[in-house]
C-alpha cells in the first residue's frame, strides 16, 4: 500500500519547517501568499490529505453533530433534517445521521457509534419502543449535550423542541365537531410516546368541551402504517354504529384509510369526514384533498440545531425545565367540509 504523505514529507521536499507547512495549509496569516501557493500546489501534486482525526484529538472538538431519527423515508423527517443542515453548514458543522428504524436496540447501536465517532453533540427523535435513557447517559456524563426533538424523553439535563401536540389534537377534533360530527374516531400511534399521548389529550378536551362522552372503542392505537389505514377502514365497515368523523394522527395512514373507505362505497366527507396530521405531500394529491395539521418540520430542524450550536458555543444556554414549543396550524381541505348535512 502506498505511503500516506505527511506534513513532514512536504517540509522535507520543500526545504521548509513542518510548522511553516502546517500553518500554510491552515491559511495562517503569518505565512506569505507565495509560500502558501507553493505548498498547496505540492500538497495537491503528491496527494496530501489533512489528518483531521489527529487534529480533533488535539482540539477535543470534531465539528460533527450526531442526529438519530426513527426513519429517513419520512417527509416530515426530511424537512427536519433540511432545516438542521442549513444551520449546521452555515457555521461549519457536519452532521452524522442515522435511523433507528423504530427500534430501541438499533437506536442504542446508533448512539454508541455516535459516541465513538466523538460527536460534539447529539440530537434525537426517539423510536416507538424507546423508554430507557441509559444509552444517552454516557453523553451526559462526558458533558456532551443531548437535545430531543418531536418524540422526546424528559431529562433534567436535556433540551427539547416540540410542537403543542395537545393543542393540535384539540384543533383537529374541534374542526370535526364544528362540521357537525358527533361520533369521532381517533386513530393514533403508541400512546406511550409524547406526540400521540398529547394529541389524544387534545381529542379528549375537544369532546369534553361539547359535553360529549368519551367512547374508548373509538380510540385505536396502531402503527399508523398503510396496512393500519386499510385495517381501520375494514373495522369501520364492520361497525354497527359507524363514526361520522375520523382524526388520524398521520397523513399517509389517513389517505390510505380514506381510499379504502371510498372503495367500499363511502362518501368522503358525506359519510365520514377525515382529518390527518403532518401536511405530507400525499394530503394534497388524494381526492378529496385531506384536511391536516401543518407540522413545521423545517422550523423544528432549524430551531433544534440553532439551540444545540448555541449551547456548544456558550451563546444560548438551554432552559432544560421547559421544552421549546413551536406552533402548528390546521389546514382545512375538502375531506372534512360537510357542505350539506342530512
Amino acid at each position: 500500500m502506498e505511503k500516506e504523505i505527511t506534513i513532514y514529507d512536504l517540509a522535507k521536499i520543500l526545504a521548509l519547517s513542518p510548522a511553516t507547512v502546517s500553518r500554510a495549509l491552515n491559511d495562517h496569516p503569518a505565512i506569505n501568499a507565495k509560500t502558501k501557493v507553493l505548498i498547496a500546489e505540492k500538497a495537491a501534486e503528491l496527494g496530501y490529505r489533512s489528518n483531521t482525526f489527529a487534529s480533533h484529538l488535539r482540539t477535543r472538538k470534531t465539528n460533527t453533530l450526531g442526529v438519530i431519527v426513527p426513519r429517513l423515508n419520512s417527509n416530515f423527517m426530511s424537512t427536519v433534517l433540511a432545516g438542521m443542515e442549513e444551520v449546521a453548514n452555515n457555521v461549519g458543522y457536519n452532521l452524522l445521521i442515522s435511523q433507528s428504524l423504530e427500534s430501541e436496540v438499533k437506536e442504542r447501536a446508533n448512539a454508541k457509534t455516535m459516541f465513538n465517532s466523538r460527536v460534539d453533540g447529539l440530537l434525537v427523535s426517539v423510536a416507538y419502543d424507546t423508554y430507557s435513557f441509559g444509552h444517552f447517559s454516557t453523553f451526559i456524563s462526558r458533558n456532551i449535550p443531548v437535545l430531543f426533538f418531536d418524540r422526546i424523553l424528559t431529562h433534567p439535563q436535556c433540551g427539547a423542541v416540540i410542537i403543542d401536540n395537545e393543542q393540535a389534537g384539540y384543533d383537529a377534533t374541534r374542526h370535526l365537531l364544528d362540521q357537525g360530527c358527533r361520533r369521532i374516531m381517533h386513530v393514533t400511534g403508541d400512546l406511550r410516546r409524547n406526540v400521540y399521548g398529547d394529541r389524544l389529550e387534545g381529542f379528549k378536551r375537544a369532546l369534553a368541551g361539547q359535553n360529549l362522552s368519551l367512547d374508548n372503542r373509538l380510540i385505536l392505537s396502531t402503527d399508523l402504517s398503510q396496512e393500519a389505514g386499510r385495517a381501520v377502514a375494514e373495522q369501520i365497515d364492520q361497525m354497527q354504529e359507524k363514526p361520522d368523523g375520523l382524526f388520524i394522527a398521520n397523513d399517509l395512514c389517513a389517505a390510505i384509510c380514506m381510499q379504502a373507505l371510498k372503495e367500499k362505497g363511502y362518501a368522503i366527507p358525506g359519510d365520514v369526514a377525515i382529518v390527518g396530521f403532518n401536511n405530507d405531500p400525499v394530503s394534497q394529491v388524494v381526492s378529496p384533498q385531506l384536511t391536516t395539521i401543518f407540522y413545521p418540520g423545517y422550523q423544528m430542524g432549524k430551531t433544534a440545531m440553532t439551540t444545540m450550536i448555541g449551547q456548544l458555543n456558550g451563546t444560548r444556554p438551554i432552559d432544560h425545565s421547559e421544552p421549546i414549543i413551536l406552533r402548528s396550524e390546521l389546514i382545512i381541505r375538502r375531506s372534512s367540509i360537510l357542505l350539506e348535512k342530512s
